[in-house]
């Protein structure tokens, strides 16, 4: 019973340390230094009129997880430049050959929210179904004599006691699911990175979500390039993502 149940405990967790994976940079130009910000790999990138940091939003990335960057983007100029999140671009090398992963937008991480929800609101609503439906049957019972006979009886003090309390457990999973949603939705409008346009000397910055890269063959180190477009300057990040410890 033990053995199961850390075998459950473990995929629970998205499958422990066995499918954890950590995120290294490469700087891979003289305008860019690779260093350490607060115990995680980071990557300063410097060109004429921006710079860029960033780094890992987390310090460990499941195997076959969405890697999400926390992005800063600082205006050098002495004039206004944009920051459009589709002009990110992001591009995995596998054996000698490039294919594009998807840079996850804030909008469409607001819809993934919306169908999260909207799955959250009929299961919670299945569930008050079942409570109703018990609390409606609470006040029947059944009894017997000393004769051996047998019957039913209704209680209206017991359904009243089960329906309130139905109703109060109802109430209660169906807050929960609007407030879970509501969080949810202030995490993403605050953490995930959007279009800016920013002014000469101005920071702005959040987290930068990707699709998944394809696993490697034998489970190496997958290797994968963004470019972050900012006015006109290109900043380059070259990543190594693999097995932690490895």
């Amino acid at each position: 019973m033990r053995k199961w149940g850390v075998v459950a405990l473990c995929a629970a967790l998205g499958g422990c340390l066995t499918n954890a994976e950590t995120v290294q940079f490469r700087a891979s130009n003289p305008q860019q230094q690779a260093l350490m910000r607060d115990g995680q790999p980071a990557l300063v990138s410097r060109q004429k009129s921006s710079l860029v940091l960033v780094r890992p939003a987390s310090r460990q990335v499941r195997a076959n997880g969405r890697p999400v960057f926390v992005v800063a983007i600082n205006n050098l100029g002495k004039g206004p430049i944009d920051f459009r999140v589709a002009q990110v671009e992001a591009t995995q090398h596998v054996a000698g050959s490039d294919y594009g992963m998807q840079v996850v937008t804030y909008e469409m991480l607001v819809q993934e929210e919306k169908n999260r929800q909207v799955a959250a609101a009929i299961f919670t609503g299945l569930a008050a179904a079942g409570n109703a439906y018990s609390a409606s049957q609470a006040g029947y019972g059944h009894y017997t004599t000393a004769g051996g006979r047998t019957g039913t009886f209704y209680s209206p003090t017991a359904a009243a006691i089960a329906q309130g309390n139905a109703a109060a457990q109802n109430d209660a999973m169906i807050a929960a699911t609007v407030e879970t949603g509501q969080r949810n939705m202030a995490v993403l409008e605050q953490s995930v990175i959007k279009d800016n346009t920013l002014m000469p000397g101005e920071w702005c910055g959040g987290q930068l979500h990707l699709a998944p890269p394809v696993a490697s063959e034998g489970g190496g180190q997958k290797t994968y390039t963004i470019v972050i477009t900012v006015g006109a300057d290109r900043h380059v990040i070259d990543i190594a993502q693999g097995p932690a410890g490895a």
